[in-house]
């Protein structure tokens, strides 16, 4: 019935599908709905309409780029856990003299890097180690930040696991023409493109802000911590702190209660008993806090002893991120569980480089909010688990020890890349043979794995794989390949151009990842109804996509620093578009030198 049903040469199918996929880009654009969740709901949508049977929903989540992304995971966690990224992350960078240098001394190696282990990776991995390098040469984080995330995303262009929308492309490619694209396939153009972005970097240098670190925010634990000692004649003593009007107050909340004997109670329920000689430790506004003393006849602690290590060694201070897509976005703590959830207690929020000077648990969260936690006696990698999809914790204090395992875990990795640059083994098969390894050598354990994969990232691509079949399954890719042949004259060099353009906007406002998918089918229809090789309009594709640099929205990279710099949203738009707009013409030149449009 729907089939029969046609609008402007399109069945209902085909309407519908394009629908879901401008609700996509509306839902991510315009609201705080996680990806994965976005591109959950198109997919259910397009199983309810019968777009596409379940087997072909269940394949795209089996695909190349699904399946090389997990086992890439395995790798990257074998490299962590013996040590081999903390070698890297400790032997590269040097003392510059100046910041031309501090720019180049960062971007070179950090775009090597990106290319072998993933753009994500190597910011995630490098984020606190530039923050200790800015400290060293006396500048702020901000402006090293940017480099950080620009050269990761450049390098990420030169191999297909760089970035996540390669690996999207690589894998349809695979699927339409039945042939496997090599590792370095976009590597000429990339390294081109690379070049150009690190120049380009060092010549608007001076747009690149100096914002203040969010951590500074909270050098002083005295600045926003407000420790009250309860006399054993007060008339709490006996009470809840409910009942005694002690655990919410004016302008801040109780976050712990340190008995005499050093017990540490934390979070502190409600129905607590206040004892004589507890330490109640406030965290919020200052001067509204320290009324308590007058109106519950309290008195100031005889010293500050919110040193975490003078209490108990196991419990650390630790600074969060909310990035973009977190669920914590627009809501309070005292309204949601997440601390119930987690046993984490929030001491203080900073944003754009400011303490927010309000009760923390009060205020309402936004991406980029630093957020200052009381942890408690728990693993490191345990905690980043518990609050994965809502923070993002980058002052982590696992240091691996080196030895036996480091050697083994890093000939893996080579072999690996040596294996598909020769074409000995698809990419697949190297990936999986690689993570195989890591596991039997004992490189990573299995639980540990679990750890480290982006599981949210997996069904985004997943997903993304199944919706570039239904665009040409339901004749949309071949619609509008034609509409647009039509307005450029059948110019393939226009066509090109145009997909580029449109393309590189989307992923600004979208992601690189969901771009790559719904661009692909259109872009290859055309290269197909031209009779032209299709290399071309893939590999420029390819690179378009992750010229992502005027917004902290369009790459995963950029969302990772948004926090840790203190950054503003047009930040990025300052110095980032005009590096995107120079690298979409470099792309397109450099793409059509390296590969013939004719077979």
């Amino acid at each position: 019935m729907m089939e029969s049903v046609v609008f402007l040469g399109l069945n209902l199918y085909a309407w519908v599908t394009i629908l879901t996929m401008v609700s996509i880009f509306v839902v991510l654009s315009r609201t705080h709905v996680p990806a994965e969740v976005a591109f959950l709901s198109a997919l259910t949508v397009l199983l309810c309409f019968g777009i596409v049977t379940e087997s072909e929903g269940m394949a795209g989540f089996g695909s190349e780029p699904v399946v090389v992304h997990g086992a890439f995971f395995v790798v990257m966690a074998g490299l962590m856990n013996t040590g081999v990224l903390y070698w890297l992350t400790k032997h590269l960078l040097g003392s510059p003299k100046n910041y031309r240098g501090a720019i180049l001394t960062l971007m070179i190696p950090i775009s090597l890097l990106a290319a072998l282990l993933n753009s994500v990776n190597v910011v995630a991995l490098f984020i606190d180690v530039v923050k200790m390098w800015a400290r060293k040469l006396r500048m702020q984080p901000s402006r090293l930040l940017i480099p950080l995330s620009y050269a990761a995303t450049l390098g990420g262009m030169c191999t297909l696991i760089g970035n996540s929308s390669n690996l999207v492309i690589s894998g349809l490619y695979a699927d339409y023409t039945g042939k496997s694209m090599s590792l370095f396939a976009p590597l000429i153009p990339g390294l081109f493109c690379t070049a150009i972005g690190i120049l380009l970097v060092l010549l608007f240098r001076k747009m690149i802000p100096n914002r203040p670190s969010p951590k500074t925010s909270f050098e002083s634990t005295s600045d926003y911590t407000v420790e009250l000692l309860v006399l054993t004649e007060n008339n709490a003593v006996g009470l809840t702190v409910d009942e005694a009007g002690l655990r919410n107050v004016p302008g801040g909340s109780l976050i712990e209660i340190v008995r005499f004997d050093k017990e540490i109670i934390t979070p502190v329920p409600k129905d607590e008993f206040i004892i004589g000689g507890d330490r109640l430790i406030y965290s919020g506004q200052i001067g509204e806090l320290l009324e308590l003393k007058r109106t519950h006849g309290l008195v100031a602690a005889d010293h500050h002893v919110y040193s975490v290590s003078e209490i108990d060694d196991r419990r650390t201070l630790r600074t969060a991120y909310v990035g973009f897509g977190s669920d914590l976005i627009g809501t309070r703590m005292s309204e949601n569980s997440f601390e119930h959830r987690t046993d984490l207690v929030l001491v203080a929020v900073a944003r754009q480089g400011k303490r927010v000077d309000q009760q923390p648990r009060e205020v309402k969260l936004e991406a980029g909010d630093t957020l200052l936690f009381e942890c408690p006696p728990k693993d490191d990698r345990e905690i980043e688990v518990l609050t994965k999809g809502s923070l993002t914790f980058f002052d982590s204090h696992f240091v691996p020890q080196l030895g036996r395992k480091t050697i083994i875990a890093s000939l893996i990795a080579l072999g690996m890349f040596l294996l598909s640059w020769f074409h000995v083994l698809p990419l697949m098969a190297t990936t999986m043979l690689a993570a195989g390894a890591m596991l039997i050598f004992k490189c990573c354990r299995m639980q540990k794995v679990i750890q480290y994969v982006e599981w949210n990232l997996l069904l985004v691509l997943g997903t993304t794989v199944v919706l570039s079949a239904a665009i040409v399954k339901t004749g949309v890719a071949e619609t509008l390949a034609n509409s647009l042949l039509e307005i450029s004259g059948h110019n393939p060099y226009v066509i090109m151009a145009l997909m580029c353009i449109l393309a590189s906007v989307v992923s600004e406002f979208v992601s690189d990842v969901g771009a790559s998918g719904i661009f692909f089918p259109i872009v290859y229809q055309q290269a197909t109804i031209l009779g032209c090789n299709p290399m071309p309009f893939v590999i420029s594709l390819m690179i378009a996509v992750t010229t992502a640099f005027a917004s902290p929205i369009g790459s995963a990279t950029h969302m990772l620093i948004y926090g840790p710099g203190g950054f503003r949203f047009h930040d990025f738009t300052k110095i980032g578009l005009w590096i995107h707009l120079v690298l979409l013409v470099a792309n397109l030149f450099i793409v059509n030198m390296i590969f013939p449009l004719y077979e």
